[in-house]
């Protein structure tokens, strides 16, 4: 009995002890567990944030360029093209599908998932991983990339404690919400607003569920399931019909629903953010300078300059989204059937010396050459590379491989940098801008014809000859100096200004179109037949020096020479001014300075610029009446005329396919002008209706490459019809609210404009105006 008993004893002792070394063992394990955590917490395993960052967690946010109706045009970013949006502006269904698909027990832990942490453990990460959204943002914000070895384990302790610290700081809505903000997309789309906007052209809170799905797949690798890598469109299908299977496992969507998406495409709508892509490149290259010299001038309240690339600024712009687009469907439309037609004119059995007209070989080499030395290539291989100049030379002619614009798409071909530089003489370029009179906001811009290949701007940075686009400056000074009529006649027979007067050199005797003359012309007609004798008549009696006053005062700051003949339109002026200018007759004798931004937040909402606007009177409201209704003209029996579709339908079938858009048929009331320089190097259409004052130029780089003849080479042809197809889209959105109203008649108008009794009979004309569509075109 004692020996049973004493088994029993020794039997207990032995279990005694087992439960005191597993007493001793769990609190040892769990000492060394909450050691591992005080160890990590103290910095021994790498440092962790602090407070202040968890409150302000450090990524970098790009600069938003916001138009006048609400959309993003692009950003400005190094490597982060980030905007963040808050956890509101996320519909349910893309915050479901991630904790479907991620953490499903998200809102049951505080940061660590014990379950989720113990069946990785047990087998050993083979049924899905431990982390949870927390522990991902962690990463992401603080952590960095992945690490191997030990220190995949002090890692992993690091994301555990700032997860905890996270869901103390902040609620379980603002961590998603910065969990979709932080992460890489790929194709430049950081965080879900980006993502959203490049790979479905939309708004976070406007995606579906499908591409809500797709997007949250590309959680689990953004390279492998990136659905514009080729090289997987399988896989990145299948990832997100995974991600709706788990939705549907969590009763965030039926079984019918689910079948239904899973059979769909992705249906992308990919609009790149790159600086060079998307809308409105050409605008936001110069607003890229205009930041760089507000953010020099303005500083930080504490001395530090603004981070254009870092800061997530907001700038808000006048362009408004949907004109902007139409105005580059107009210019591509347009611009695409004008280019065939030129290269059509100018093959090398019609043109040896393509695209160069009236050049010999030696002057052709020397522009060439000059062009080289002009080059971004000459600039980068003599001041960046230090290359000598011989070896510079050399290297244009040695063949190398390279992407060249076409209207077809870009081509990889095989060139010598001579040769596409030739190649490239023979484009054709544009540059539009459209202005609202009364406020100044500049509501389109489009630069160039691909800002990809041709970064130069032909709205700002370009100044061509403008033209008969000038002549209404000459007609105000006249209207205002002598009170003239629209209606009042003048002799249309050619007038020489003498040598001397008005400082003129030489003696000057302009000619008209055709050397065409005869009887007296109203001034209404002439301008809208853009005479050049009346027009010198009108410079002969106020003199050049109270016209070029008036372009000043208009806001033209080009160099104008005080010479006569600057009347027919010699100086170079931009895109830019010319618009300003006559959006001064449309807004009532009121020059308003043209406005691109309205103001500028940080990222917080704080205005840090708004914007003043800056006017002055320039002409009384009655001679800026007057002189809109001598531009009606133009639009009604001159070189617009056919934007009235009326009487002009006998143009022959190959100049219909090339003037796009026609026939118009605009009813409504417009003032504009034609111009068209020596040679048809250079076509100007400036357009107004009362509330909308739209510039737009044609020609080719070099003036020496232009139309032979003026059918395709004035203005009226080569710059009008992107006007009309423009207006035509702006007038069917019925948003824009674009007028179709006359312009406003002064209440006190002392002079004339109503010429309906005046007998056109008794005027002998027989000339071709310019504009007009010579003989052969039969009409």
């Amino acid at each position: 009995m004692a020996k049973v008993q004493k088994k029993k004893t020794e039997k207990n002792q032995g279990y005694s002890s087992y439960v005191r070394w597993f007493w001793k063992l769990f609190i040892a394990g769990l000492l060394f567990v909450v050691m591992l955590f005080l160890s990590a917490s103290w910095g021994l395993f790498g440092e962790l944030p602090d407070y202040t960052i968890l409150e302000n967690p450090k990524t970098n946010l790009a600069t938003e360029i916001i138009s006048s109706d609400g959309k993003t045009l692009g950003k400005f970013y190094f490597n982060d093209n980030r905007t963040p949006v808050g956890y509101n502006d996320l519909p349910q269904h893309l915050v479901d599908a991630l904790i479907a698909t991620e953490d499903a027990r998200y809102y049951e832990h505080s940061g660590i998932d014990a379950r989720g942490t113990l069946r990785a453990i047990v087998y050993l990460g083979k049924n899905g991983g431990a982390s949870t959204i927390s522990q991902q943002v962690a990463r992401q914000l603080f952590v960095g990339v992945r690490s191997k070895g030990l220190d995949k384990y002090t890692q992993k302790l690091k994301e555990w404690i700032i997860s905890i610290k996270l869901e103390r700081q902040y609620t379980k809505d603002e961590i998603i919400a910065m969990y979709f903000n932080i992460y890489d997309f790929g194709n430049n789309a950081d965080g879900i607003r980006s993502a959203s906007s490049i790979y479905f052209d939309k708004e976070p809170s406007e995606l579906d569920i499908k591409e809500s799905a797709m997007l949250v797949g590309m959680f689990k690798n953004s390279s492998l399931y990136n659905p514009r890598d080729h090289r997987n469109p399988v896989g990145t299908r299948n990832r997100r019909n995974v991600v709706l299977s788990q939705m549907e496992k969590y009763d965030y969507i039926s079984e019918n629903v689910m079948d239904s998406l899973q059979k769909t495409d992705l249906d992308l709508h990919y609009s790149p953010q790159s600086h060079r892509d998307g809308i409105a490149t050409y605008f936001r290259a110069y607003l890229d300078g205009f930041m760089k010299d507000w953010i020099k001038n303005n500083p930080k309240p504490d001395g530090e300059k603004y981070n254009l690339y870092g800061d997530g600024l907001k700038v808000y712009t006048t362009i408004d989204s949907r004109m902007q687009k139409y105005a580059e469907v107009a210019v591509t439309q347009h611009m695409t059937k004008l280019q065939a037609e030129f290269d059509n004119q100018n093959t090398p059995d019609r043109n040896p010396t393509a695209p160069f007209l009236e050049l010999n070989q030696s002057e052709i080499d020397g522009l060439m050459n000059r062009s080289m030395k002009q080059s971004e290539r000459w600039r980068h291989m003599k001041y960046d590379l230090k290359i000598d100049e011989d070896e510079i030379i050399a290297s244009f002619d040695k063949p190398t491989q390279m992407s060249i614009f076409s209207w077809g798409g870009d081509i990889d071909t095989i060139m010598k940098p001579m040769d596409s530089m030739r190649y490239y003489k023979s484009f054709l370029h544009t540059g539009m801008m459209s202005i609202a009179p009364q406020t100044g906001h500049v509501k389109a811009w489009v630069g160039g014809i691909n800002y990809k290949h041709f970064q130069y701007d032909h709205v700002k940075q370009g100044r061509r000859q403008v033209g008969s686009t000038f002549k209404p400056f000459v007609y105000a000074t006249a209207i205002d100096q002598l009170h003239l009529s629209p209606c009042d006649e003048l002799p249309d027979t050619q007038i020489t200004i003498e040598a001397g007067k008005y400082g003129n050199p030489d003696p000057w005797t302009p000619k008209n179109d055709g050397n065409k003359y005869g009887g007296n012309r109203t001034l209404k007609d002439a301008l809208a037949n853009s005479v050049n004798t009346i027009t010198a008549r009108l410079m002969d009696k106020v003199g050049p020096q109270p016209v070029v006053d008036l372009a000043r005062k208009l806001g033209i700051e080009a160099d104008i020479p005080v010479v006569p003949s600057i009347a027919l339109g010699t100086p170079d002026l931009s895109v830019y001014e010319m618009v300003a200018a006559y959006a001064t007759f449309a807004n009532k004798g009121v020059y308003t300075k043209p406005v691109m931004v309205t103001h500028i937040e940080d990222k917080n909402g704080t205005i840090l610029y708004q914007f003043t606007p800056e006017t002055r009177d320039v002409l009384s409201e009655e001679v800026a009446y007057v002189t809109v209704k001598l531009m009606e003209g133009v639009t009604q029996s001159g070189s617009g005329a056919r934007l009235r579709g009326s009487g002009r339908e006998k143009y022959r079938a190959d100049y219909r396919e090339v003037i796009t858009g026609y026939p118009y048929e605009f009813t409504n009331a417009i003032a504009g002008k034609t111009g068209t320089t020596q040679n048809q190097s250079d076509g100007w259409f400036m357009g107004m209706v009362p509330n909308l004052v739209t510039g737009v130029w044609v020609g080719a780089e070099d003036r020496a490459a232009h139309f032979r003849t003026i059918t395709y080479g004035q203005g009226a042809a080569m710059a009008l019809p992107i006007w009309g197809v423009y207006m035509k889209s702006c007038y069917e959105d019925k948003d824009l609210d674009i007028s179709t109203a006359d312009f406003e008649r002064p209440l006190e108008l002392s002079i004339e404009v109503d010429c309906t009794n005046y007998d056109p009979d008794n005027n002998s004309n027989s000339g071709i105006p310019e504009g007009e569509v010579p003989d052969e075109l039969d009409f």
